[in-house]
């Protein structure tokens, strides 16, 4: 059923394959002339990055979002939780920035310093719009709009991913962002992002009214209760955005240690570079 529900006549898809596109091209671009890019990132990108976004769109799993709230919530995470983060790991601007022509380039670095970038990627104001984001979608009346009107409902998916990409870009990616936070800072924002997940889940779980009001129950889907299924979408976002939120602080507190290491291996070199005699000890003694 995962498969046999695929549809490939979205925007979303093409948009997917653009984006596969380009960025394989980029790959060999630099191995044309000889530069090397690391084949984790192409991965991440590919594979558990824009991978993900297709799984939970164009397979089964899409073809379902709009009748079970429980799958739609597992779509939910995926697209603003955890595709994102393998995006960001992918490193496409910096790939981009190695491979567009001056021109493009410049138009690209002239974005990333503007100053909306630098009000966007503060972390404070992602943090906001990431985790003010789904209350205001299922606490309004938004969230029923976008299961009855397709155009909302296909806007829903590329907010869900946006908002994502804004929140954990400048936490982890590899990309030069303006006005990033040192790790301390970064991993106390992933763990302050925990309760609100959980609070959000619990809401959900314990509300005596349905999301979206009627449309469900409109449904007539006698195989399913449309409360039980909104207790077990509460769960799945209370378990699914702590599970990502721990492991996202794991890759955090990593990427710290590995830059530690890289900072005090770079601070012996200068030290034996301004002292030479402090690498090879203190040499004979004369009496």
């Amino acid at each position: 059923m995962l498969f046999s529900q695929a549809r490939l006549d979205s925007w979303l898809a093409v948009g997917l394959l653009v984006a596969a596109g380009l960025y394989l091209y980029g790959v060999h671009k630099l191995r044309l002339r000889g530069d090397a890019w690391p084949a984790s990132r192409t991965i991440a990108f590919l594979g558990p990055g824009l991978g993900t976004i297709a799984v939970v769109t164009l397979s089964g799993i899409g073809a379902y979002d709009t009748t079970l709230l429980s799958v739609h919530m597992v779509q939910h995470m995926a697209l603003s939780m955890v595709a994102p983060i393998f995006l960001a790991l992918g490193a496409p601007v910096t790939l981009a920035l190695r491979t567009l022509r001056k021109r493009p380039r410049a138009l690209l670095l002239g974005a990333l310093h503007s100053r909306l970038a630098r009000v966007l990627a503060f972390p404070l104001v992602s943090f906001g719009i990431f985790i003010a984001n789904p209350f205001v979608l299922y606490f309004t009346g938004l969230y029923e709009l976008t299961l009855r009107n397709g155009f909302v409902h296909e806007l829903m998916h590329a907010h869900f991913i946006a908002t994502g990409c804004l929140f954990f870009w400048p936490l982890l990616g590899r990309d030069p962002l303006p006005g990033r936070w040192p790790y301390p800072a970064r991993a106390l924002l992933m763990v302050l992002s925990v309760p609100f997940h959980t609070v959000l889940g619990l809401t959900i779980m314990q509300s005596q009214t349905l999301l979206a009001g009627d449309y469900y129950p409109s449904l007539g889907l006698r195989w399913v209760d449309p409360f039980a299924d909104q207790v077990t979408a509460g769960g799945i976002l209370w378990a699914g955005g702590e599970l990502v939120s721990v492991t996202m602080l794991g890759i955090l507190i990593a990427q710290w240690i590995k830059q530690s290491r890289l900072e005090a291996a770079r601070i012996d070199r200068e030290l034996d570079r301004l002292d030479p005699s402090a690498a090879g000890g203190l040499g004979p003694l004369h009496g």
